[in-house]
């Protein structure tokens, strides 16, 4: 059963930007089954996010899992650039939506 791909989970981030702000976020974006059109119901959204300088801490990485989780109503993965493993990191990268 398809989902509704990344323009409805990308338009709700997009509406909360500037509360994203709080969380010290620079750049957000959707990859995998999602951006890629693949994802169903089930699928959870996959985010990465890139924060501000100075503003990359524990609390800010969790607290924003918690809003963007809420926000979407649906599981999410979080992760930022430097967490991606080395190998997988460049087909990550080609398929993100930047939001």
């Amino acid at each position: 059963m398809k989902g509704f791909n990344c323009f409805e989970p990308a338009n709700i981030i997009r509406k909360k930007r500037k509360d994203l702000k709080r969380y010290g976020v620079k750049k957000i974006g959707i990859f995998g089954s999602c951006a890629r059109g693949e994802d169903t119901t089930r699928s959870d959204i996959d985010v990465i996010v890139e924060f501000e300088e100075g503003k990359k801490s524990y609390n800010n990485f969790i607290e924003l899992y918690f809003f963007l989780k809420d926000l979407l109503g649906k599981e999410i993965d979080l992760l930022t650039p430097e967490g991606i493993s080395p190998y997988i990191k460049p087909h990550i990268l080609k398929e993100v939506v930047f939001i």
